[in-house]
C-alpha cells in the first residue's frame, strides 16, 4: 500500500477544503514530514488517515462525535446540510484506488444532527480508467491492510508505549498472525473441518452398522473436545483478565507509603522468582535434549567392549595387519617392477619373494575402516562420559534453583502474612483481595491443566476410533470413496496445523532477533527485547549472566514499540522478497504515519530512531512540533524528506502570540491571530526548491 495523497474537508480544525496533499513516496525519499504546533490538528490529521480507511480514532482523539468542522456548522443556515469527508488515494498491485469517507451536519436552532457515514471507492487499472469495485471497499481495504493492523501503521507516538501493556498481547498476536497469512491457514482449516463432518454425515448416512455407530462415537468426542477448547480459551481470557486486576492491586500497595517498601520487595522477588522459574523450566528442557540426542551412549556401551575385544583378537590372530598392504603388493606384481628398481618377470626368485608377502599383508581397506571404527568407538565413549557429566551438571542447578525459589518463596509468604497483619485497613483490604486473586488465578490454572489432560485423553481415543473406521471394509464405491477423502481431509488439516506452528515459530523468532538489533541500535541501556509464544514484549538484562526482568522506563518502552512496528515491516518485506511465507496480504510494502514519534526520547535516542526508521519504512509521514524537529532529527531525517507541510492555526484569542518556523531559509507561521471570532487550521506546503 503505497498512499499517493490525502484531502480534507470540514474534518474538525480543517475549514473547507485543503489543497489536495502529496505524500512522498519514492524509495530514497520516502518521507513527508507535517510540521504543526500542539492543538493545530497533528492529531486530526493522523486520524483523518484512520477515519477514512477504518472509522477508527486514535486514544488522544477526544469528541470523536464532533468531526465537522465548527466554523462551517455556524456559518450554515437553519436546516442547510454541511459535508465534512476526508478523501485518500494510494496505490496497490498495480492499482490506484480513490477512497472517500464522508458525512453530513445539519444546522438546528440550538445545535446540530449528525448523519450517516458513507463510504465510496473507485479502482483503475493499467489503462488509467476509473471504476466501481466488485467488492465493498471495507473488504478490499481490509485486504490490503487488515484493520486488526491499522494502530500499528498509524499511531500517536507519544502513546506507542501502550503496544508493550501485558493487555495488548492478544491482540498483537492476532495482528502478527494477519500479518503472516496465518489467519488464512486458520480459515482453511476451519473449513476442511467443515467438509470433513460433511463427508462424515454422509458417510454415516449410506455405511453399515458398526460404521455409524463409530461415526456417531466420533462425533460425540469432537463435539466434547471442541466445548472444552472453548473453555480453555474462556480460561484464557480470565486469567489474563485476573491478573490485569492483581497488578493495579499491587501498584495500589506500591503508592501506600506504609507498604511501598514492602511491596517493593514484593515485586523485586517475584520477578527473581520468574526469572529462576524460567531457567528451571530451561533447564529441564535441556536434560530432555541431552537424553534424546546422547542418551544413546549409554547404551552403546556394553558394544563398545564387545568391539574392542573382537578388533584385540583379531590382531593376536594376525587376522587384522598393518604395515604393507595386498593392495601396495598386487599393484607391483602388475608392474612386474619391484619398489627397489629389479624387476619381477613372473617364474622369477624375486617375483616369488614379493608373491609370498601376498600372504602376510593386511588389507589397506579393512585397516582404515578399522582406524576409522576405532576413533568412532572412542567418540561414543567420551560422549558417554560427557552425558552424565552434562545431567549432573543440570541436576545440580535445577537443585540449586529450586533451592533459590524456596528461599524466595518463604521471604514472599512472611511479606503476604506481615502485609495481612498490617494496621492499616486499606493495606490489610489489598492484601486480601490480592490473595483472592492468587487464589482464583491457582483455580483458573488447575482447571486448565486438567482440561488439557482431558483433551490429551479425547485426542487418544478419537485417533483410535479413526483408524477403526479407516480399517472398516466398505461394501459399496460410495462409502470407499467417502472414506478416502475424509482420510484425505484430516491429513490436509494435520499438514496445514504443523505448517501453521512451524511458520508461527519461526517469524516470531527472527522478529525477535530483528525487534534486539534494532532495540539494540537505538537505546544505550544494556536491555534484551523478549517475544514470549504469545507476542508478550518485554525487556531484561543478563549483566550477571542471569535474565532478569527490567522496569522499562516510558521512552524505553517507546523505544522497544518503535522496534517492534519497524522490525514487523522490516521482516515481513524481507520474507515476502524471498518468498520464504505461503500466504501475505497481497503487498509487502506499508506506510507508517507517526503523530509526536519523538517526545519522550532523549537526544541520543532521538537520533538513532530518526535514522532509523525512514529506512525501515516503506514509505513514511511524520507529524513533529517545532521542538521535536530541531536539531538532531532535522539532520538524520533532512535527506529522506520528499515533501514537507506546516499546519497554520489560527488562534481566536485577542491576544495570541503568533509562532514561527523556519524552514530551508524562509519563515512560515505556526500560529497566527484569527481573522474572525472562529478557530482554524490551514495546510501550507513548503517550498523544497526555492
Amino acid at each position: 500500500m503505497k498512499l499517493i495523497s490525502i484531502k480534507l474537508c470540514n474534518f474538525r480544525s480543517f475549514y473547507g477544503k485543503t489543497p489536495e496533499i502529496i505524500l512522498a513516496g519514492n524509495e530514497v525519499v520516502n518521507t513527508t514530514v507535517i510540521h504543526g504546533n500542539n492543538g493545530s490538528g497533528k492529531t486530526s490529521w493522523l486520524n483523518a488517515f484512520t477515519w477514512v480507511l477504518y472509522e477508527k480514532f486514535s486514544a488522544a482523539f477526544a469528541s470523536t462525535e464532533q468531526l465537522v468542522n465548527k466554523r462551517a456548522i455556524a456559518e450554515a443556515e437553519i436546516g442547510q446540510q454541511v459535508d465534512c469527508w476526508v478523501e485518500i488515494a494510494w496505490e496497490h498491485d498495480s492499482k490506484r484506488y480513490r477512497l472517500k469517507r464522508q458525512c453530513r451536519a445539519y444546522k438546528t436552532e440550538s445545535n446540530f444532527d449528525t448523519g450517516k457515514t458513507e463510504l465510496y471507492m473507485q479502482v483503475a487499472g493499467d489503462d488509467g480508467r476509473w471504476y466501481l469495485p466488485p467488492q465493498q471497499p471495507e473488504e478490499i481495504i481490509n485486504q490490503i491492510l487488515p484493520s486488526s493492523l491499522h494502530q500499528y501503521f498509524f499511531f500517536d507516538g507519544e502513546r506507542i508505549e501502550q503496544i508493550v501493556r501485558s493487555d495488548k498481547k492478544a491482540e498483537i498476536a492476532e495482528a502478527t498472525k494477519m500479518l503472516l497469512g496465518v489467519e488464512v491457514i486458520n480459515r482453511s482449516i476451519k473449513h476442511l473441518g467443515e467438509a470433513k463432518r460433511t463427508l462424515e454425515t454422509e458417510l454415516k448416512a449410506i455405511g453399515d452398522s458398526e460404521v455409524k455407530q463409530l461415526l456417531k462415537q466420533q462425533a460425540k468426542i469432537e463435539i466434547e473436545i471442541e466445548k472444552i477448547k472453548n473453555r480453555q480459551q474462556e480460561i484464557n481470557q480470565e486469567i489474563e483478565y485476573q491478573d490485569t486486576f492483581k497488578q493495579e492491586t499491587n501498584t495500589r500497595l506500591r503508592e501506600l507509603s506504609a507498604a511501598k517498601e514492602l511491596q517493593e520487595r514484593r515485586q523485586n522477588l517475584d520477578s527473581q522468582k520468574a526469572s529462576l522459574q524460567e531457567q528451571l523450566h530451561k533447564s529441564r528442557e535441556n536434560i530432555k535434549r541431552i537424553i534424546s540426542t546422547r542418551a544413546y551412549t549409554v547404551l552403546l556401551s556394553e558394544t563398545t567392549f564387545k568391539f574392542r575385544t573382537l578388533i584385540d583378537n583379531l590382531q593376536q590372530r594376525g587376522e587384522l595387519k598393518s604395515g604393507i598392504s595386498r593392495e601396495f603388493i598386487h599393484d607391483l606384481l602388475i608392474r612386474n617392477k619391484c619398489i627397489c628398481g629389479a624387476d619381477l618377470k613372473d617364474g622369477s626368485q624375486p617375483h616369488e619373494h614379493v608373491k609370498h608377502w601376498l600372504d602376510k599383508a593386511g588389507s589397506s581397506t579393512v585397516e582404515e575402516t578399522t582406524i576409522r571404527l576405532v576413533a568412532q568407538v572412542d567418540e561414543i565413549d567420551k560422549q558417554a562420559i560427557t552425558f552424565w557429566e552434562d545431567i549432573d551438571r543440570e541436576q545440580l542447578g535445577i537443585s540449586d534453583l529450586r533451592q533459590d525459589i524456596s528461599q524466595i518463596e518463604s521471604e514472599l509468604d512472611n511479606i503476604h502474612e506481615r502485609l495481612r497483619k498490617d494496621p492499616s485497613e486499606e493495606i490489610r483490604s489489598l492484601q486480601k483481595r490480592l490473595d483472592a486473586i492468587e487464589g482464583k488465578i491457582a483455580e483458573l490454572i488447575f482447571e486448565q491443566g486438567r482440561n488439557q489432560q482431558q483433551i490429551d485423553n479425547l485426542t487418544s481415543e478419537l485417533d483410535e476410533l479413526n483408524k477403526k473406521i479407516t480399517k472398516q471394509k466398505f461394501h459399496e464405491e460410495r462409502q470407499s470413496l467417502a472414506q478416502r477423502r475424509i482420510t484425505a481431509t484430516q491429513d490436509a488439516i494435520a499438514r496445514l496445523t504443523e505448517v501453521k506452528i512451524r511458520q508461527e515459530n519461526h517469524f516470531r523468532l527472527q522478529l525477535e532477533k530483528r525487534v534486539q538489533e534494532i532495540f539494540s541500535a537505538i537505546s544505550p541501556a544494556p536491555y534484551i527485547p523478549k517475544i514470549s509464544e504469545k507476542y508478550e514484549l518485554t525487556l531484561v538484562e543478563n549483566t550477571l549472566g542471569v535474565e532478569m526482568p527490567v522496569a522499562a522506563s516510558t521512552g524505553e518502552n517507546q523505544i522497544l514499540s518503535l522496534s517492534f512496528i519497524s522490525s514487523i515491516i522490516d521482516k515481513v518485506r524481507e520474507w515476502s522478497d524471498k518468498k520464504k511465507m505461503l500466504m501475505l496480504p497481497e503487498s509487502s510494502t506499508f506506510p507508517i504515519v507517526m503523530d509526536s514519534p519523538f517526545g519522550s526520547l532523549d537526544e541520543n535516542s532521538r537520533r538513532h530512531v530518526a535514522q532509523i526508521v525512514p529506512q525501515l519504512a516503506n514509505q513514511l509521514v511524520i507529524l513533529v512540533t517545532k521542538t521535536q524537529w530541531r536539531g538532531e532529527v532535522a539532520e538524520e531525517v533532512s535527506n529522506r524528506v520528499g515533501r514537507e507541510y506546516v499546519l497554520t492555526y489560527y488562534s481566536s484569542k485577542p491576544d495570541c502570540e503568533q509562532d514561527f518556523i523556519e524552514l530551508r531559509g524562509e519563515r512560515y507561521p505556526l500560529i497566527r491571530q484569527s481573522p474572525n471570532e472562529f478557530e482554524y487550521t490551514e495546510i501550507i506546503e513548503v517550498d523544497r526548491d526555492g
